[in-house]
């Protein structure tokens, strides 16, 4: 167990005026309240507050971190409170000892919606101070380190949240050598079998390479010295088992088809160094083709920089080759921790100007995408989705116009960039070229594509596009739109509704008048409860009551508008409508096209007007019902299913076809036709369908008698008149003793 003087001598190594005082206190505060605590290994509790106190140090973080890591327990674990830490610590401390407490009761690995929403909390912690994320990285790989002494579903369970969540969090933060470590710890429990067996194969493999790493080093290291890269250092690894694991499994390899287990870094003093050091490895060695990459050029969103390339080496090995500079080997390694900004928050001398860390640097692109998701109000699955798409996903690199570098996962289309750039360019989008050429919105984009938007003010995202999509933004944007058009559409309708409701009233509709009465209808917004008007959620006769309650339902005369009422509806082409309020004739039958009739126009897929499954044809009179959640549903009068709605005179609105000339749209229409069993009958049936111009869209037969059979069709036809003309051609068939038109 580490001692306190041996802290304070690793701190003093990278930051030699160190707060000792603060060092101590934290150390000797943390070993009393821990005191006699035992860890599930049966070693003092306090060992692991210090080891990750080790682990910090090592990404040489400053003291006020490193005290952090000592009391990161204390709250949680001991009687210590925030208010005691203040007092002894500052704020500062206490604030993120009592962040950590937080995220240590997050169970991320529970069911969908409440893993997304402490998903949410944890990032909505680490976004306020980012030293949050590094203790408690640094905590998770102790505990990962010494997860033996647990159970077997605790371990399991451990491990798939930190594969899931902390592993990825961590490669996101440009901390690549943390993010191996944790992958193998959690790959070892979660499939121990393939843990073993990748583990003995790399065994087995260095045994008979014994020394080939070594002889690459030295190869490599005595060329770049030759050609005056005198200070050049090499270091060569054999990969990691689920790094091994992963490549497998991605491209469908066998062991003995992996050629490139083996990796070397080319460490040099600057830039032109590096591909001074590229030239001179290409000019010795082959170049495996497709295999190279510069990240120094074009750096990666976690800061990450360096070329890679592949080689057919000494020993005719394939070699994978990493080339950078010392810094950004740091940052490779400990990624946002090898920045000076958590090393020196305080305006105090540090770090050299070229190692601070700016509040716009790329190392927190993505945390302040995914907190601004957070707050465009995305359910908590979508949250999810989009958060585990940025973890998961690798990138390409594109550029706007401009030159501004875009980074998106890969197989992402031109909407994806269009949404990366900006949401309302997204929504606005129609059209893209890439590299100068017009190109399908569905293309894939590659490294270092040029994209330019076209865009239209008219544009409203398709539905469909959230199929094409990759990147949770577009995806969550897409949601939002579709939800907001549909949203306002029904608002649209409804406040005809309401307007002609309150008018037969001889009252005025305002949403100003709304406002005062929403506690009473349960709605928080004047919109909100427009729309669900709209959706047959809410009845407009309720509204009324709401805004009036003293109002009696007295009928007021109103004088019709000079367009008689008739209004259409942009998603409704083809119809017009009028709102309810049907009168009676002399005998107490509903009148379809009463003088205080309401109106509609439209038939878009996802709006508020719906056939029903019989259909109407242009040619029949219609009427319109609101019904829960789908709008407007039109049939034709005739449908018996319009008895059951004759006690809710508030839901008939009153609707009429306004079909120009040029129209070219099919309706459906439901027929049912008796004809003999026999062969040939459904085919003579069909050539009479055909020849009078009409389109079969479904057929289901039924057998009602020995010699006879019933046949279903749902034509889609003209109007009427061309129904009609072709139930007359059917009837004159010898096969036919029957032709009716279904209604629903």
């Amino acid at each position: 167990m580490m001692r306190q003087y041996e802290l304070v001598e690793r701190v003093q190594k990278y930051k030699p005026d160190v707060n000792e005082a603060l060092l101590n206190k934290a150390y000797v505060y943390a070993m009393q309240k821990h005191g006699q605590q035992k860890r599930a290994s049966g070693d003092p509790y306090i060992s692991h507050p210090l080891e990750v106190a080790a682990i910090l140090t090592e990404m040489r973080l400053d003291e006020s971190t490193i005290a952090v890591a000592l009391l990161h327990d204390t709250i949680e674990d001991t009687t210590a409170t925030r208010q005691e830490i203040d007092d002894l610590f500052g704020e500062d401390i206490g604030a993120l000892v009592e962040g950590l407490t937080k995220i240590k009761k997050l169970d991320l690995v529970t069911k969908k919606a409440k893993q997304a929403e402490n998903l949410r909390k944890l990032l909505l912690a680490i976004s306020d101070d980012v030293r949050v994320l590094l203790v408690k990285l640094a905590d998770r790989l102790h505990n990962m380190r010494t997860l033996d002494h647990m159970s077997a579903e605790k371990r399991a369970r451990i491990s798939e949240e930190t594969m899931d969540i902390y592993a990825p969090l961590a490669g996101r933060m440009g901390m690549q050598d943390m993010r191996e470590e944790l992958e193998n710890l959690s790959f070892r429990h979660i499939n121990p079998e393939a843990f073993e067996t990748v583990t003995r194969r790399l065994e087995e493999l260095s045994e008979r390479n014994e020394g080939l790493i070594k002889k690459i080093e030295d190869e490599l290291r005595e060329l770049l010295q030759a050609e005056g890269l005198k200070a050049a250092q090499v270091k060569g690894r054999q990969k990691k088992p689920y790094s091994v694991f992963r490549k497998m499994q991605s491209k469908s390899l066998s062991f003995e088809q992996l050629s490139d287990v083996w990796g070397f870094r080319i460490i040099v003093d600057d830039i032109p160094s590096c591909y001074r050091a590229l030239g001179i490895v290409h000019t010795r060695w082959r170049v495996v083709p497709g295999r190279f990459k510069d990240y120094i050029s074009t750096p990666k969103q976690n800061d990450y920089q360096s070329i890679h390339t592949t080689i057919v080496g000494p020993s005719r090995q394939r070699i994978e080759l990493q080339i950078r500079t010392r810094r950004m080997n740091d940052i490779a390694e400990y990624g946002i921790a090898a920045h000076s900004l958590y090393k020196d928050r305080e305006g105090k001398e540090g770090a050299s100007a070229d190692a601070a860390l700016s509040p716009t640097s790329n190392a927190y692109s993505w945390l302040r995408r995914t907190i601004e998701s957070l707050a465009e109000g995305d359910n908590p699955e979508e949250f999810l989705e989009h958060t585990k798409l940025e973890l998961f996903q690798d990138q390409v690199f594109c550029f706007t116009p401009k030159g501004q570098l875009i980074a998106l996962p890969r197989g992402a289309t031109p909407i994806d960039f269009a949404y990366a750039v900006h949401t309302n360019i997204g929504d606005t989008c129609v059209g893209a070229k890439i590299n100068g050429r017009i190109m399908p919105l569905v293309t894939r984009l590659n490294n270092g594509d040029e994209v330019e938007i076209i865009r239209s003010g008219i544009q409203v995202p398709p539905p469909a596009w959230e199929e094409i999509v990759v990147t949770g933004k577009a995806r969550s944007a897409i949601r939002r739109a579709t939800r907001a058009a549909i949203r306002k559409q029904y608002a649209g309708l409804g406040y005809r509704i309401l307007e002609r409701t309150f008018e037969r009233a001889g009252k005025s509709f305002s949403r100003e008048a709304l406002k005062p009465a929403l506690h009473r209808l349960g709605q928080k917004e004047v919109e909100d409860a427009i729309a669900s008007v709209g959706r047959g959620e809410l009845s407009s006769l309720d509204v009324l009551r709401a805004v009036f309650p003293d109002h009696q339902d007295e009928r007021v005369t109103v004088k019709p508008s000079a367009d008689d009422g008739w209004f259409n509806m942009r998603s409704a082409a083809g119809m017009v409508f009028k709102l309810p309020g049907r009168g009676k004739d002399a005998n107490g039958v509903a009148q379809v096209e009463g003088p205080e009739a309401l109106p509609i126009r439209g038939l878009s897929g996802n709006a508020e007007v719906h056939f029903s499954p019989a259909g109407a044809i242009p040619g029949d009179r219609i009427v319109g019902i609101m019904e829960k959640d789908k709008g407007i549903t039109i049939y034709p009068i005739q449908s018996p299913i319009l008895q059951k709605f004759d006690d809710e005179p508030e839901r008939w609105i009153d609707v009429r076809w306004d079909l120009d000339e040029a129209n070219s749209s099919r309706f459906i229409a439901r027929i049912a036709i008796s004809a003999l069993n026999e062969p040939g009958t459904l085919a003579e049936v069909a050539q009479a369908i055909a020849t009078s111009d009409v389109n079969i869209r479904t057929l289901s037969m039924g057998r009602v008698a020995a010699d006879f059979s019933e046949l279903q069709f749902d034509l889609e036809v003209w109007d009427l008149r061309q129904l009609n003309h072709l139930i007359t051609q059917l009837k004159e068939l010898p096969s036919v003793s029957m032709v009716k038109r279904l209604f629903e």
